[in-house]
């Protein structure tokens, strides 16, 4: 799978264990920074990760921030992108089950499982009812009503 990853400096050495444990998965991984754990500004981060799944050109997006709410704001303005923080395994597997999340944020403090484990759940599972595919299908209008300018 083609995976998008990027992470604030907060997240610089996180996003580094998670890129090798990826790969090692037998992931594509395309990293869009950061590159040092150097002070920088996580919204162009967040935007890219989030915009690479949007488009089509990484099937899922991992982003990293020390809290996972910056990340979280930034990547839901992109249109296509359904992000999620998701601190346990559990968050992942109804990030997915429920809302078919194609963009994980994790924090790189309040984290409470293993990411590794949290990044393995969330793979794993995939949206489970009718009910929940109708309300993702609900958001994909909300967004194309923005879009066209009807909201």
């Amino acid at each position: 799978m083609k995976i998008a990853i990027g992470a604030d400096h907060r997240g610089f050495e996180l996003k580094n264990r998670l890129t090798m444990f990826l790969k090692a998965e037998g992931h594509e991984v395309r990293d869009f920074g950061t590159d040092s754990a150097e002070p920088c500004d996580y919204p162009i981060i967040g935007y890219n990760v989030a915009r690479s799944v949007s488009k089509g050109e990484s099937e899922k997006g991992v982003l990293i921030c020390m809290s996972g709410i910056g990340m979280s704001i930034i990547a839901n303005k992109v249109p296509g992108a359904r992000a999620a923080i998701c601190d346990t395994k559990t968050d992942a597997e109804l990030s997915r089950e429920h809302n078919d999340a194609n963009v994980i944020i994790i924090s790189a403090k309040y984290v409470k499982d293993n990411p590794q484990d949290i990044l393995k759940a969330w793979f794993k599972v995939r949206i489970k009812e009718e009910r929940h595919k109708r309300r993702v299908d609900q958001i994909k209008e909300i967004e194309r009503k923005i879009l066209k300018g009807e909201m």
